[in-house]
Protein backbone atom coordinates (compact mmCIF):
# COMPACT_ATOMS: atom_id res chain seq x y z
CA UNK A 1 0.00 0.00 0.00
CA UNK A 2 1.41 3.32 -0.95
CA UNK A 3 -0.47 6.20 0.29
CA UNK A 4 0.44 9.47 -0.39
CA UNK A 5 -0.43 12.58 3.12
CA UNK A 6 -0.55 16.26 1.66
CA UNK A 7 -0.04 18.41 5.03
CA UNK A 8 0.12 22.22 4.60
CA UNK A 9 0.32 24.73 7.39
CA UNK A 10 3.32 25.98 9.49
CA UNK A 11 5.25 24.65 12.32
CA UNK A 12 2.93 24.15 14.65
CA UNK A 13 0.19 22.94 12.83
CA UNK A 14 2.51 20.51 10.65
CA UNK A 15 3.68 18.89 14.07
CA UNK A 16 0.18 18.78 15.64
CA UNK A 17 -0.30 16.75 12.60
CA UNK A 18 2.67 14.21 13.48
CA UNK A 19 0.58 11.95 14.76
CA UNK A 20 -2.09 11.35 12.53
CA UNK A 21 0.99 11.04 9.48
CA UNK A 22 2.43 8.78 11.64
CA UNK A 23 -0.62 6.47 11.94
CA UNK A 24 -0.86 6.44 8.05
CA UNK A 25 2.80 5.47 7.69
CA UNK A 26 2.06 2.41 10.10
CA UNK A 27 0.58 0.13 7.70
CA UNK A 28 2.06 1.22 4.49
CA UNK A 29 4.69 2.97 2.42
CA UNK A 30 4.26 6.75 3.40
CA UNK A 31 5.51 10.15 1.21
CA UNK A 32 4.65 13.42 3.24
CA UNK A 33 3.96 16.74 0.77
CA UNK A 34 4.59 19.43 3.13
CA UNK A 35 6.50 22.97 3.74
CA UNK A 36 10.35 22.91 3.33
CA UNK A 37 11.01 24.05 6.52
CA UNK A 38 9.05 20.88 8.33
CA UNK A 39 10.79 18.15 6.02
CA UNK A 40 13.59 17.61 8.60
CA UNK A 41 11.57 16.82 11.02
CA UNK A 42 9.77 14.02 9.31
CA UNK A 43 11.43 10.74 9.96
CA UNK A 44 8.52 8.55 9.30
CA UNK A 45 8.13 8.82 5.30
CA UNK A 46 9.58 9.90 2.44
CA UNK A 47 8.82 13.41 1.83
CA UNK A 48 8.72 16.92 -0.49
CA UNK A 49 7.69 20.14 -0.81
CA UNK A 50 4.11 20.97 -2.04
CA UNK A 51 5.55 23.73 -4.14
CA UNK A 52 8.27 21.42 -5.72
CA UNK A 53 5.32 19.28 -6.75
CA UNK A 54 3.15 22.45 -8.72
CA UNK A 55 0.55 21.22 -6.75
CA UNK A 56 -0.49 24.54 -5.65
CA UNK A 57 -1.46 24.82 -9.76
CA UNK A 58 -4.06 21.98 -9.62
CA UNK A 59 -7.61 23.44 -10.39
CA UNK A 60 -6.10 26.86 -12.01
CA UNK A 61 -4.05 25.56 -15.13
CA UNK A 62 -4.50 21.98 -16.27
CA UNK A 63 -2.15 19.29 -14.65
CA UNK A 64 1.52 18.86 -15.87
CA UNK A 65 2.31 14.87 -17.20
CA UNK A 66 4.69 14.98 -14.15
CA UNK A 67 2.25 15.78 -11.42
CA UNK A 68 -0.30 13.58 -12.73
CA UNK A 69 2.12 10.79 -13.22
CA UNK A 70 3.55 11.10 -9.62
CA UNK A 71 -0.52 10.88 -8.23
CA UNK A 72 -1.21 7.93 -9.67
CA UNK A 73 2.00 6.08 -8.03
CA UNK A 74 0.00 6.16 -4.44
CA UNK A 75 -2.76 4.01 -3.84
CA UNK A 76 -4.78 6.59 -1.65
CA UNK A 77 -4.30 9.96 -0.96
CA UNK A 78 -4.92 11.97 1.57
CA UNK A 79 -5.33 15.72 2.15
CA UNK A 80 -5.72 18.59 3.60
CA UNK A 81 -4.59 20.72 1.34
CA UNK A 82 -6.82 22.94 -0.83
CA UNK A 83 -9.92 21.15 0.67
CA UNK A 84 -11.79 24.37 0.67
CA UNK A 85 -11.22 24.87 -3.23
CA UNK A 86 -13.69 23.37 -5.28
CA UNK A 87 -11.69 23.80 -8.63
CA UNK A 88 -8.50 21.68 -6.42
CA UNK A 89 -11.02 18.74 -5.24
CA UNK A 90 -12.89 18.61 -8.33
CA UNK A 91 -9.27 18.14 -10.39
CA UNK A 92 -8.09 16.37 -7.71
CA UNK A 93 -10.72 13.84 -8.17
CA UNK A 94 -10.20 13.18 -11.61
CA UNK A 95 -6.80 12.47 -11.26
CA UNK A 96 -7.18 9.75 -8.69
CA UNK A 97 -10.36 7.51 -8.06
CA UNK A 98 -9.06 7.56 -4.46
CA UNK A 99 -8.51 10.64 -2.36
CA UNK A 100 -9.54 11.55 1.35
CA UNK A 101 -10.19 15.45 1.65
CA UNK A 102 -9.63 16.51 5.34
CA UNK A 103 -10.58 20.04 7.22
CA UNK A 104 -7.72 21.32 7.43
CA UNK A 105 -8.29 23.28 10.76
CA UNK A 106 -10.06 22.33 13.96
CA UNK A 107 -14.18 22.77 13.67
CA UNK A 108 -14.73 23.14 16.98
CA UNK A 109 -13.49 24.90 20.68
CA UNK A 110 -12.94 22.33 23.24
CA UNK A 111 -11.53 19.52 21.05
CA UNK A 112 -7.21 19.40 21.51
CA UNK A 113 -6.07 20.37 17.33
CA UNK A 114 -3.78 16.72 17.31
CA UNK A 115 -6.89 14.94 18.59
CA UNK A 116 -9.03 16.52 15.81
CA UNK A 117 -6.23 15.74 12.93
CA UNK A 118 -5.83 12.15 15.03
CA UNK A 119 -9.40 11.41 14.92
CA UNK A 120 -9.94 11.89 11.29
CA UNK A 121 -7.47 9.20 10.21
CA UNK A 122 -8.66 7.13 13.20
CA UNK A 123 -5.53 7.17 15.39
CA UNK A 124 -5.21 6.55 18.33
CA UNK A 125 -6.08 9.52 21.38
CA UNK A 126 -4.47 11.46 22.85
CA UNK A 127 -2.00 11.92 20.27
CA UNK A 128 1.10 13.53 21.47
CA UNK A 129 3.52 14.51 18.69
CA UNK A 130 7.18 13.59 19.61
CA UNK A 131 10.22 13.65 17.48
CA UNK A 132 12.41 11.67 17.65
CA UNK A 133 16.08 13.79 18.78
CA UNK A 134 19.03 13.02 20.31
CA UNK A 135 19.24 15.89 23.23
CA UNK A 136 21.94 18.30 22.58
CA UNK A 137 23.14 18.57 26.21
CA UNK A 138 23.57 22.32 27.16
CA UNK A 139 22.12 23.55 30.15
CA UNK A 140 20.83 26.69 28.95
CA UNK A 141 17.32 28.35 29.22
CA UNK A 142 16.38 28.90 25.48
CA UNK A 143 14.17 32.17 24.76
CA UNK A 144 12.09 32.77 21.49
CA UNK A 145 10.39 36.03 21.86
CA UNK A 146 8.25 36.43 18.86
CA UNK A 147 5.24 34.77 16.89
CA UNK A 148 3.64 35.02 13.94
CA UNK A 149 1.54 37.28 15.09
CA UNK A 150 2.03 40.15 16.99
CA UNK A 151 -0.85 39.81 19.02
CA UNK A 152 0.34 36.39 20.46
CA UNK A 153 3.78 37.96 21.49
CA UNK A 154 4.61 38.82 24.64
CA UNK A 155 6.62 42.62 24.91
CA UNK A 156 10.40 41.92 23.83
CA UNK A 157 10.84 43.86 27.31
CA UNK A 158 9.31 41.92 29.35
CA UNK A 159 11.85 38.65 27.57
CA UNK A 160 14.96 40.77 28.22
CA UNK A 161 14.04 41.52 31.98
CA UNK A 162 13.40 38.18 32.17
CA UNK A 163 16.79 37.06 31.18
CA UNK A 164 18.37 39.98 33.23
CA UNK A 165 16.80 38.16 36.59
CA UNK A 166 17.38 34.44 35.32
CA UNK A 167 20.81 35.31 35.13
CA UNK A 168 20.80 36.53 38.44
CA UNK A 169 19.85 32.85 39.69
CA UNK A 170 22.92 31.27 38.12
CA UNK A 171 21.51 29.79 34.95
CA UNK A 172 22.34 31.14 31.26
CA UNK A 173 19.91 32.29 28.85
CA UNK A 174 20.25 32.41 24.86
CA UNK A 175 17.70 33.99 23.04
CA UNK A 176 16.94 32.26 19.36
CA UNK A 177 15.11 33.78 16.62
CA UNK A 178 14.33 33.41 13.23
CA UNK A 179 16.64 34.71 10.14
CA UNK A 180 14.30 37.85 9.38
CA UNK A 181 14.56 38.82 13.27
CA UNK A 182 16.98 40.57 15.27
CA UNK A 183 18.44 40.30 18.75
CA UNK A 184 21.57 41.19 19.73
CA UNK A 185 23.50 37.84 20.44
CA UNK A 186 20.52 35.41 19.47
CA UNK A 187 20.70 32.33 17.67
CA UNK A 188 19.31 32.33 14.31
CA UNK A 189 17.36 29.42 13.65
CA UNK A 190 18.82 27.82 9.95
CA UNK A 191 17.74 23.88 11.07
CA UNK A 192 14.33 23.07 12.72
CA UNK A 193 15.94 19.23 13.51
CA UNK A 194 19.46 21.07 15.17
CA UNK A 195 17.39 23.82 16.82
CA UNK A 196 14.78 20.53 18.37
CA UNK A 197 18.45 19.36 19.01
CA UNK A 198 19.50 22.19 21.56
CA UNK A 199 16.33 22.89 22.90
CA UNK A 200 16.10 18.88 24.12
CA UNK A 201 19.15 18.94 25.84
CA UNK A 202 18.20 22.70 27.53
CA UNK A 203 17.77 23.17 30.96
CA UNK A 204 14.21 25.11 29.83
CA UNK A 205 12.62 26.78 27.11
CA UNK A 206 10.14 29.35 27.87
CA UNK A 207 8.06 31.12 24.15
CA UNK A 208 4.87 32.56 22.99
CA UNK A 209 2.48 30.73 21.26
CA UNK A 210 4.01 29.62 17.54
CA UNK A 211 5.31 27.18 15.82
CA UNK A 212 8.91 26.74 17.72
CA UNK A 213 7.27 26.16 21.14
CA UNK A 214 5.27 23.04 19.64
CA UNK A 215 9.20 22.00 18.33
CA UNK A 216 10.27 22.33 21.61
CA UNK A 217 7.40 20.10 23.19
CA UNK A 218 7.36 17.52 20.62
CA UNK A 219 11.32 17.44 21.23
CA UNK A 220 10.82 16.27 24.97
CA UNK A 221 11.65 19.55 26.13
CA UNK A 222 10.89 21.27 29.36
CA UNK A 223 8.47 24.32 27.76
CA UNK A 224 6.88 26.99 29.26
CA UNK A 225 4.43 28.49 26.72
CA UNK A 226 3.01 31.72 27.21
CA UNK A 227 -1.00 32.10 25.44
CA UNK A 228 -2.62 35.08 24.97
CA UNK A 229 -5.72 35.03 22.79
CA UNK A 230 -5.42 31.91 21.29
CA UNK A 231 -7.76 28.69 23.03
CA UNK A 232 -4.72 26.62 24.27
CA UNK A 233 -7.77 24.01 24.76
CA UNK A 234 -7.11 23.38 21.27
CA UNK A 235 -3.39 24.57 20.41
CA UNK A 236 -1.22 24.02 23.29
CA UNK A 237 1.48 22.46 22.79
CA UNK A 238 1.40 18.62 24.06
CA UNK A 239 4.26 17.19 26.25
CA UNK A 240 5.05 15.92 29.96
CA UNK A 241 7.09 18.64 30.66
CA UNK A 242 4.96 21.18 29.43
CA UNK A 243 3.38 23.91 32.06
CA UNK A 244 0.88 26.61 30.17
CA UNK A 245 0.33 30.04 31.29
CA UNK A 246 -2.67 31.64 29.69
CA UNK A 247 -3.32 35.12 29.95
CA UNK A 248 -6.02 36.34 26.94
CA UNK A 249 -4.23 40.25 27.84
CA UNK A 250 -0.80 39.61 27.62
CA UNK A 251 0.23 42.96 28.85
CA UNK A 252 -1.27 41.74 31.93
CA UNK A 253 0.92 38.71 32.18
CA UNK A 254 3.73 39.85 34.78
CA UNK A 255 7.71 39.38 34.32
CA UNK A 256 7.24 38.26 38.10
CA UNK A 257 4.74 35.74 37.14
CA UNK A 258 6.71 34.15 34.14
CA UNK A 259 9.81 34.11 36.42
CA UNK A 260 7.72 32.10 39.12
CA UNK A 261 6.79 29.83 36.89
CA UNK A 262 10.47 29.21 35.19
CA UNK A 263 12.00 28.86 37.94
CA UNK A 264 9.28 26.22 39.52
CA UNK A 265 9.76 24.44 35.89
CA UNK A 266 13.34 24.09 36.65
CA UNK A 267 12.97 23.39 39.64
CA UNK A 268 14.41 25.93 42.16
CA UNK A 269 13.43 28.63 44.18
CA UNK A 270 14.01 32.36 43.61
CA UNK A 271 17.17 33.33 44.78
CA UNK A 272 18.97 30.13 45.00
CA UNK A 273 21.92 29.44 41.50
Amino acid sequence: MRRLAIRPGGIGDSILGFPALEHLAKDSTLEVWARAEVLPLIHFATTNTIEGTGLGLLGIEPPSPQLTARLQQFDEIYTWYGTARDDFRDALNALHPNVKFFAALPTDDSTHAADFFATQVGAPLPATPQLKIKPASNRLIWIHPFSGSAKKNWHLENFQLLQRWLETTGRSVQFVVAPHQRIPGAKVVEDLKELAAHLAGASLYIGNDTGITHLAAAAGANTLALFGPTNPTVWSPRGNRVRILHSEDLDGLSVERVLDAALAQTGFEQGSA
